[in-house]
């Protein structure tokens, strides 16, 4: 029985799911195995973050082009070669011998996973219809948080079990399995408006107020995303003094709250609209709700539970993916389809490099004695000056109309 348009757009919602929780899987390995990694190579802190920097750096830069490039050439040819580079960049750790090495591997980790955001808001602003497109957003966005959840729960006892280097193998591993199936997968355009890519004027989404606005956005909450996901096992290692095989769980738990407020994320504001709110009031209240949500997040410091602690950044980063689907939502609202690709990867490429300022900040905050509170007091208020932000810059949200011109094909 031939599929059905509406099913063959969640099958490609599906591929990009599991593309991107391979992505943070991926990514996240490397903070899981600190404790082991440091001791068998000396690592200091700030050789640590040097390697978060290296590879933010990487990602930022590459954004810049990778944006432009899934607009250009189609979501079904630049996503597999983005998930291969990243998987085979992810493979490539377990044969560093120091510093150096993992830098190298971060770098073109970096390069490879850059791909994943722009082409994961593309599918959303290419295939669903707005009232659909909320919830694509909101079940892309749990993808990271899954993987965030699923690599504590299993890497550090495959690590134990197999060593580490086997760690970064079996998940680069699967991500080639993914480029495979992507590849003898065959969707047509769901759309019978749908056309080939188009060219994009890449200084005119970047001269943008839209551009600017989802930029200072990013940047605003990125931060909060990459402390967390680089410095969290070190956190409750430091606070707790948990080892490498019992800090999965609380770091678990932390994602899976982060999950559950991708998923409201997308639906909160579909169901106000749907009673009669508009886009402008549905879309900041949500986002107010979950600025609001976070501020309590700097009282992990003065509790004496891990689990206790862990609820309460779960809570922050529950809050984190609610305001983070939201600010992708608003680039399909605010952006036409066409440009969404171009104009992810730019506020993309600014918010990984805002994140290195965090990232060099942490090693030195450890470092002077000064722990983990001055980055915590930054997460807790970075929301609400970002709604500010987006506030003073676009005022009323009007979403623009689509048509046929908007839409973006997958190629073959």
């Amino acid at each position: 029985m031939a599929m059905t348009v509406d099913r063959r757009r969640w099958v490609i919602v599906a591929m990009v799911f599991f593309a991107i929780m391979l992505n943070y899987v991926d990514r996240q390995i490397l903070a899981l195995l600190k404790p082991t990694l440091e001791t068998e190579f000396a690592w200091t802190d700030q050789d640590y973050a040097n390697m978060g920097t290296a590879f933010q750096f990487a990602t930022a830069v590459a954004f810049l082009g990778t944006g432009w490039f899934i607009d250009r050439v189609g979501l079904r040819l630049g996503f597999a070669l983005g998930v291969a580079v990243w998987s085979l960049a992810g493979m490539a750790h377990a044969f560093a011998s120091g510093v150096t090495g993992f830098i190298a591997a971060r770098v073109v980790l970096g390069v490879g996973e850059s791909v994943g955001t722009p082409a994961a808001v593309k599918t959303a602003a290419t295939y669903f219809e707005r009232h659909d497109r909320q919830m694509a957003l909101g079940i892309g966005n749990t993808a990271p948080n899954v993987g965030a959840v699923v690599t504590p729960l299993f890497i550090p006892a495959l690590a134990v079990a197999f060593g580490w280097q086997a760690a970064f193998l079996v998940a680069g591993g699967a991500g080639l399995v993914w480029v495979a199936v992507w590849f003898a997968l065959r969707i047509a355009p769901v759309a019978e408006d749908a056309v080939a890519p188009v060219r994009v004027s890449w200084l005119t989404v970047l001269r943008s107020r839209e551009t600017l606005t989802i930029a200072i956005a990013k940047v605003l909450s990125d931060q909060v995303w990459f402390f967390m996901l680089l410095w969290l096992p070190d956190l409750f290692h430091r606070l707790f003094g948990m080892k490498q095989g019992t800090l999965g769980l609380p770091v678990a738990l932390v994602y899976a709250f982060a999950a559950c407020g991708a998923l409201t994320g997308g639906y909160i504001p579909q169901r106000l609209m749907a009673g009669g709110w508009s886009v402008n009031r549905a879309r900041k209240t949500a986002m107010l709700v979950y600025a609001l949500l976070i501020l309590p997040i700097p009282l992990v410091m003065y509790v004496a539970s891990p689990w206790t602690a862990a609820l309460i950044l779960g809570l922050g980063l529950f809050a984190h993916q609610g305001f983070s689907t939201n600010v992708f939502a608003l680039t399909t609202d605010i952006v036409p389809a066409r440009n969404v690709g171009s104009t992810i990867g730019i506020a993309a490429f600014c918010g990984n490099m805002g994140s290195i300022g965090m990232i060099q900040f942490s090693a030195w905050s450890l470092g002077h004695g000064l722990g983990y509170a001055p980055m915590l007091a930054i997460c807790a208020c970075s929301y609400l000056v970002a709604l500010g932000a987006i506030q003073l810059l676009l005022g009323r949200i009007e979403p623009i109309e689509r048509d046929g011109s908007d839409v973006v094909a997958m190629g073959h």
